[in-house]
């Protein structure tokens, strides 16, 4: 069994479609699926599983049957904007759109949470990357709920009643979403307290990082235990066979971007696409079409006059 095969088996192991029994302490953010590899051997699986992706999302895009949500969520350093970078490299630009949801407008605020992202949902045949989604209303609003004041929302708030709504509002899209033929994968790019602390640094030590360094990501490192417990209960209650959660090993970035390019091609590999055939009398239409350009003569070259 070669090195690739051997590695997306290891792909089961980090997905959660059911959140019954799921617990985050039973992920290692250094767990690297025990297959002895190191970086350069991930860089050249990484090169043969973007071959693969770009193979897939052709296929995805000319049956146009199928659309694919890619949900990154995960504590400031995880690495989302280098996910989506690495990840996505090798795919057809025209194919993929990345919306980055930043705190709602006052717009976004006068709508229902989940507004803003059924409106970025991808279209049949694309792939949509959602950098921060809809779950940020139950993670940064669990731990800060003086934001929901700015919400307009009638009744009481933060209340367990109150989130288990908002998880079965969330529950009732992606299930919406899913038949409809979207397939929603979810990653939670999950590293270490220590590990946050060292990327941190290097933006500070590093200076052509240094601009990626905001005040607000040490304000918010100070609540690690309240998103730890924030995403504990949101993954168990939004895991779904039809929305799986993917927890993505992330202290180690080469393996973090192996993780999430693999569970997409397995999942694009199992819509068993292949490439769509015309309808005969189409076919019939373009047979005479390529006799026409087979048996085309040459234009007449004419003379330019002195």
């Amino acid at each position: 069994m070669n090195n690739l095969s051997r590695f997306l088996k290891t792909l089961d192991s980090y997905q959660v479609k059911d959140g019954k029994t799921f617990s985050l302490e039973h992920f290692s953010p250094d767990d690297d699926g025990g297959l002895g590899l190191d970086k350069e051997h991930g860089k050249a699986l990484l090169a043969d599983v973007k071959t693969r992706l770009q193979e897939l999302q052709e296929l995805l895009y000319a049956n146009q049957t199928h659309s694919l949500l890619i949900i990154l969520q995960g504590m400031d350093t995880a690495g989302k904007d280098g996910t989506i970078k690495h990840v996505m490299s090798g795919v057809n630009p025209q194919g993929i759109s990345v919306t980055s949801f930043k705190q709602p407008g006052p717009s976004e605020l006068l709508h229902g949470f989940l507004w803003r992202i059924h409106m970025a949902a991808p279209q049949a045949g694309r792939i949509a990357v959602f950098n921060r989604s809809h779950y940020e209303e139950v993670l940064i609003t669990r731990v800060h709920p003086e934001l929901l004041q700015n919400e307009h929302l009638p009744g009481e708030v933060n209340t367990l009643a109150f989130w288990e709504g908002r998880y079965s509002d969330i529950r009732h899209l992606e299930h919406y979403l899913s038949r409809q033929g979207t397939l929603v994968l979810k990653f939670f790019l999950n590293i270490s307290h220590e590990e946050q602390r060292k990327r941190l640094l290097a933006r500070l030590d590093i200076p052509s990082k240094r601009w990626k360094f905001s005040s607000s990501d040490l304000q918010e490192r100070e609540f690690w235990n309240e998103y730890q417990t924030a995403y504990q209960d949101t993954i168990a209650a939004t895991a779904r066979s039809h929305a799986p959660w993917t927890i993505v090993p992330a202290n180690q970035k080469w393996y973090a971007h192996l993780v999430v390019i693999g569970t997409i091609i397995r999942a694009l590999h199992n819509l068993h696409q292949t490439i769509p055939a015309p309808a005969p009398d189409i076919s019939r239409q373009l047979d005479n079409y390529r006799d026409s350009l087979l048996n085309e003569k040459s234009p007449n070259k004419h003379k330019l006059k002195s």
